[in-house]
């Protein structure tokens, strides 16, 4: 199956893909020699300052890859003096629709990263009701050009978000969301209806199982296909999988010497969604998704490493070549 939605060339009056979410100053201390402990301390020689949050990454690995893409977000004055905020714009990243708030703090996030995985601290108080940025007249001309949009952030309370993404599914736009982890969102009855407005939802395996209250990935994938035509769940080290036409779809991943797993799932969205929007059927969306998350965790942050397409498209082909000597990576049966 090709999806029917194309992508409008990098030399377009507008961007193809609109990315909504929150935007982040990542310190990130990474190859620490061990976990920190509360009254102690881990030095380490390692780190940097990089922009961060589902937003951030998604538009950077779709941008670098040629998708025209814009960002609206809400960041404070702060942001403007930021190389991390810069970065965006000198990735071709459209950042006019974004909300420059005079009163609050561009949100941060402290990370230390551990053997392949990571804990955060962060202080937001600027991301609440981003759904407001969409009706702002920058924003309204950022959607009007667009062909897909991606809300990469809590979409709570419901109401108003499913208010916003019927708006947009009756513009003829095309919707995916990424809601992280949200505990209270999940126990949500309103969420069921919510989801079967997206066209994608990009959970990992824990929070696929948590939407769904499901205790495997595989039952969690399935539930969710009462839901959504085509239910996808990233599984991180093991790649991805995903439903269509009935059909339980696993893609292998890229091997790669982790060293932060930082951002990696945001990556992922960002690797799929060029893909969809250049035509790309699932499983090739799911392969690039796969490269993209895996190169993300060989560098600090999920956009210190950013692919180009022709290093995407090596990458997927030599995936590909290995499916096809190894079946066993990747096979398809009929959901019962």
């Amino acid at each position: 199956m090709i999806f029917s939605i194309m992508a409008s060339s990098s030399g377009s009056r507008g961007p193809a893909l609109v990315v909504v979410g929150e935007f982040f100053l990542d310190l990130i201390f990474y190859a620490l020699p061990d976990l920190p402990r509360l009254g102690e301390e881990v030095k380490t020689r390692h780190f940097a300052q990089l922009p961060g949050g589902g937003l951030t990454t998604t538009s950077l690995v779709a941008s670098r890859l040629g998708t025209s893409t814009a960002a609206i977000a809400r960041v404070g004055e702060d942001a403007r003096s930021s190389p991390a905020w810069r970065s965006l714009e000198e990735n071709k990243v459209f950042v006019g629709a974004c909300e420059f708030s005079p009163s609050l703090p561009t949100a941060r996030t402290v990370c230390a990263a551990f053997n392949g995985d990571r804990m955060m601290i962060t202080h937001d108080v600027i991301n609440q009701h981003l759904e407001k940025l969409l009706s702002r007249p920058a924003g309204r001309q950022a959607l009007q050009k667009a062909k897909h949009v991606h809300l990469a952030c809590a979409l709570w309370p419901v109401a108003p978000w499913l208010v916003w993404i019927k708006r947009l599914r009756a513009q003829g736009l095309s919707v995916s969301a990424d809601i992280g982890w949200n505990p209270e969102m999940f126990k949500s009855p309103g969420l069921p209806r919510l989801l079967q407005t997206l066209d994608f939802l990009f959970p990992n395996e824990v929070e696929a199982r948590a939407i769904t209250g499901e205790k495997s990935t595989e039952r969690a994938l399935k539930k969710l296909a009462e839901w959504m035509p085509r239910p996808l769940i990233k599984l991180g080290q093991a790649g991805s999988i995903a439903i269509q036409d009935r059909k339980v779809m696993r893609v292998a991943p890229l091997q790669v010497r982790a060293m932060d797993a930082t951002g990696a799932g945001d990556a992922f969205n960002g690797g799929f969604l060029h893909g969809y929007l250049a035509g790309w059927d699932l499983e090739d969306c799911l392969r690039a998704g796969n490269v993209c998350g895996a190169l993300a965790t060989t560098g600090a942050g999920g956009s210190s490493v950013l692919p180009s397409a022709v290093k995407l498209q090596k990458l997927m082909s030599r995936l590909k070549t290995d499916s096809q000597l190894a079946p066993a990576k990747r096979h398809r049966r009929t959901i019962q």
